[in-house]
């Protein structure tokens, strides 16, 4: 940083957290089932699956976008209008599935955070969005297709747009919550989230704003989206046992499990976090972003992409290696991408491995594509802030060539310690990679 730079000092914390996932419709409903080691995943019953060679998935279940908010919130200030639910039944229908997730998570880290009781006191142009999603809103696609072939143009809903552009679910929030400062929207595949989160604190630490919501979503599990990836050889297919489906770093591995989900986060410069009295989960110090340059699915050999994006991020927050000690993976379970990381993981961290834990929530949540960048954030996030390292499920037999490179990947159960920082891996299709670095704040 440039120290003739008066805004070149500015840190950026963690202080409000949002999510939708297999696991619960709430960031403490996931936190609780990752720390208890419990699988999200369950035969599909978004569709008729009986066809297909996948059956299971990890499925959002008993979410209602129009549910009543816990307590209704005032982002336009005490005397503006109420949220009391983040869509109305009639809004509700204008969106798709992914914008209906994100935008849930995205209310519910607002709220969290603590920023609506001093609304009074804060421009609406000093707050923004950075948010973002895999795959969109294929669901809606699918559907209207349907409804053009036997219905003709004349029934092609108005919003069809709305419920399918990457961008809605950033515009979105902004409306709901009236965030008048950058808006933007991220589609890096599976990096998604991680990139939102890394572009967000580099506006805040740039001046250009002082708080951001950033994260991803994804609500495409879809016939044609499960049958495509099937069709890679890219998903699990032990249809029989659904719970034990993704297991990354175990020798029986045969793919990842698709799942749907949102996770987002409110990231605030420090110091307007500490006048205002928030609570503080973690500080977001570094972050790195890379390409592999290499393939378009596949990881480069020895995930060298990968381990630049590790670098970057744990150069960025001024810290080494040997002081991190966490890493919460990408780890999709997928036979090549596990021992890659693994690799990548093991080289970056040489000479410091006996005091890192490695955890793949993936291995209880499935992969949430546009929002697994937020979930491993949100493991890597609450692991600084409670000393409690959520555990790698289904590790049954470790696979030799994993086994070998000695990292502890926190086998079945939960692990209390202290945690200093720890590093949230993301990568995606396209050879596009995140890294960030949580440390204390």
């Amino acid at each position: 940083m440039n120290p003739s730079n008066p805004v070149s000092g500015r840190r950026v914390v963690v202080t409000g957290i949002g999510a939708v996932t297999p696991l619960g419709n709430t960031a403490v409903e996931t936190w609780s089932g990752l720390k208890a080691g419990r699988s999200g995943i369950g035969p599909i019953t978004r569709f008729d699956a009986t066809a297909c060679p996948v059956k299971i998935a990890g499925e959002v279940r008993d979410f209602d976008p129009t549910a009543p908010l816990p307590a209704p919130l005032h982002p336009r200030g005490p005397e503006g209008e109420a949220l009391t639910t983040a869509f109305t039944p009639k809004d509700a229908r204008k969106f798709g599935r992914f914008t209906h997730l994100g935008s849930v998570a995205a209310v519910e880290a607002y709220a969290d955070s603590g920023l609506d009781a001093h609304r009074a006191n804060i421009k609406p142009e000093r707050l923004g969005a950075a948010l973002g999603v895999g795959l969109g809103g294929l669901p809606e696609i699918e559907g209207m297709q349907t409804t053009l072939n036997t219905g003709g143009f004349r029934k092609i809903s108005p919003f069809f747009i709305v419920q399918i552009a990457p961008n809605l679910l950033s515009g979105q929030v902004s409306l709901m919550l009236d965030l008048r400062g950058p808006n933007m929207a991220v589609a890096s595949a599976c990096a998604t989230g991680g990139h939102a989160m890394g572009e967000a604190a580099e506006a805040i630490r740039r001046g250009d704003v002082d708080v951001m919501l950033a994260g991803g979503a994804e609500g495409a599990l879809t016939a044609l989206a499960v049958g495509a990836f099937a069709q890679m050889k890219a998903l699990s297919t032990r249809n029989d046992d659904p719970a034990a489906a993704s297991r990354p770093y175990d020798q029986g591995r045969d793919g990842f499990v698709f799942s749907e989900g949102a996770v987002v986060f409110v990231l605030e410069e420090r110091e307007h976090a500490l006048a205002r009295g928030a609570r503080i989960y973690a500080e977001l110090a570094g972050y790195g972003a890379s390409a592999d340059a290499y393939h378009l699915t596949s990881l480069a050999p020895g995930a060298e992409g990968s381990q630049r994006s590790m670098r970057a991020a744990i150069a960025q927050s001024g810290l080494a290696p040997a002081d991190i000690d966490v890493v919460s993976a990408h780890a999709t379970s997928t036979p090549a991408g596990d021992g890659e990381e693994a690799q990548a993981i093991a080289a970056v961290f040489a000479g410091s491995l006996d005091n890192l834990n490695v955890t793949a929530t993936k291995s209880m949540v499935g992969h949430l594509l546009g929002g697994a960048g937020g979930m491993g954030a949100l493991a890597a996030i609450l692991a600084v802030h409670e000393g409690v390292v959520p555990p790698t499920i289904n590790l049954d037999n470790v696979d030799p060539a994993v086994a070998a490179l000695g990292l502890n990947l926190t086998p079945g159960r939960a692990v209390e310690r202290p945690v200093r920082a720890a590093l949230s891996n993301c990568f995606g299709f396209g050879g596009t990679n995140a890294s960030l670095v949580f440390t204390r704040a």
